[in-house]
C-alpha cells in the first residue's frame, strides 16, 4: 500500500527552530494503551509466543499494569518533577478507567488519541471504519475528561493511506505517525491541513527493554549520548523524544530512567522541554492560509536536505 495520498506536503523551513527559538527539543511522552476484549499484547515478558487464536493471559495481565498502578506513579512522578508529558490514551481505557484520564488531564498534560485499542490499526481499517475509530476514540477521551484531543498518534505508528485526511477533516491539528525526518512538516488535503511531528524511537522502553533485552540503565545512556551528540553537530535543529510505557516502565525497576532523563534534559539551558500541540501551533503558525507562499510545497516522498539546516 502507498501513502502516496494525493496531498502536498510543505517541509521545515530552512533555519527552522523550535518554540522559543531554540535548537534543540525534548519531549517526553507516556504510552497508556489498552486492548480489547479477549485480546492481549503483543510482546509480553515470557516472548514467546502462543499458537494462534490463543489469548495470551501472562502478556494481558501485565498490560493490566497500566492502569492498575502504572499511570498513577507515572503521573506522581511528573508531579515531583514539575513536568508536563505528551500522553498517549486509547480509548478504551477512557472507557473503562475514566478516572485516569480525569486525572490526567487535571494535571495540565497533553492528552493524544491512540486509536481505541492498540489492537485496532488504522492500516488493517477500510475508510469508514478508520473514520468510525476516529470519531469513537475522540468521542470516549472528551466524555471521560472533557478535553477533546487535537494530536494523534496510531498504534505501532502505522496509520493507513487515508489517516492523514481523515484526522484533518475530523478537526484534528497534528499526528506522528512518521518516523521519515527529523522535522515537522505541513500536509494540505484541499483546505484541511495536519502538522506531522515525526517520532524517534530511540529512546523508548518498550523496544529497548522488552523487545531487545537492555537493563533500563541503557535508556539513560542512549539518551545522554544522543543529546551530546545533538549538541555537537551545531548546524542542525534536533528533537529527542523520551518515551515510557505505563505497563512497562511504569514500573518500580523503570521509572527511574525517566526521572533521570528528565533531570538530565532540565539541567540543559537552551533545550526546549514542552508538548507536542506547542510543536505544532508554532510550526503551523509559520505559514499563510496558502502554505505555499511560505516555503515551497513538495509530495509525499520527495525530500528536500536543505530544509533540515
Amino acid at each position: 500500500m502507498s501513502l502516496e495520498t494525493e496531498h502536498n506536503e510543505v517541509l521545515a523551513p530552512p533555519g527552522y527552530r523550535w518554540p522559543g527559538g531554540s535548537r534543540l527539543a525534548v519531549t517526553f511522552l507516556v504510552a497508556y494503551e489498552g486492548w480489547s476484549d479477549g485480546k492481549a499484547p503483543g510482546i509480553g515478558p515470557m516472548g514467546n509466543p502462543l499458537p494462534a487464536g490463543t489469548v495470551d493471559t501472562n502478556a494481558l495481565s501485565w498490560g493490566n499494569y497500566g492502569a492498575r498502578r502504572g499511570i498513577w506513579r507515572i503521573l506522581k512522578v511528573l508531579e515531583k518533577l514539575d513536568l508536563h508529558a505528551s500522553i498517549m490514551v486509547c480509548g478504551v481505557l477512557a472507557e473503562r478507567h475514566p478516572e485516569t484520564i480525569r486525572a490526567i488531564a487535571a494535571g495540565g498534560h497533553e492528552i493524544i488519541a491512540h486509536s481505541y485499542a492498540m489492537d485496532v490499526l488504522p492500516v488493517l481499517l477500510d475508510e469508514r471504519q478508520e473514520r468510525e475509530n476516529i470519531k469513537r476514540t475522540t468521542d470516549l477521551i472528551e466524555s471521560a475528561c472533557g478535553v477533546r484531543p487535537i494530536g494523534w498518534i496510531s498504534p505501532r505508528l502505522t496509520p493507513s493511506a487515508n489517516t492523514g485526511r481523515l484526522l484533518a477533516q475530523a478537526g484534528y491539528i497534528w499526528h506522528g505517525d512518521t518516523l521519515a525526518d527529523d522535522l515537522p512538516s505541513l500536509a494540505r488535503y484541499g483546505r484541511d491541513a495536519l502538522v506531522n511531528i515525526p517520532f524517534t524511537m530511540e529512546v523508548n522502553d518498550l523496544p529497548l527493554a522488552m523487545r531487545y533485552g537492555n537493563p533500563p540503565s541503557q535508556m539513560v545512556d542512549v539518551f545522554r549520548t544522543t543529546l551530546d551528540a545533538l549538541k555537537r553537530q551545531e548546524d542542525e535543529t534536533g528533537k529527542v523524544d523520551v518515551t515510557i510505557h505505563a505497563h512497562a516502565f511504569g514500573r518500580p525497576a523503570g521509572i527511574w530512567t525517566y526521572e533521570a532523563i528528565a533531570n538530565i534534559a532540565k539541567s540543559e539551558p537552551d533545550v526546549f522541554l514542552g508538548l507536542r500541540h506547542e510543536i505544532a501551533t508554532h510550526f503551523k503558525s509559520l505559514f499563510t492560509p496558502d502554505a505555499s507562499n511560505s516555503a515551497s510545497p513538495v509530495r509525499m516522498g520527495k525530500h528536500s536536505p536543505s530544509a533540515n539546516t
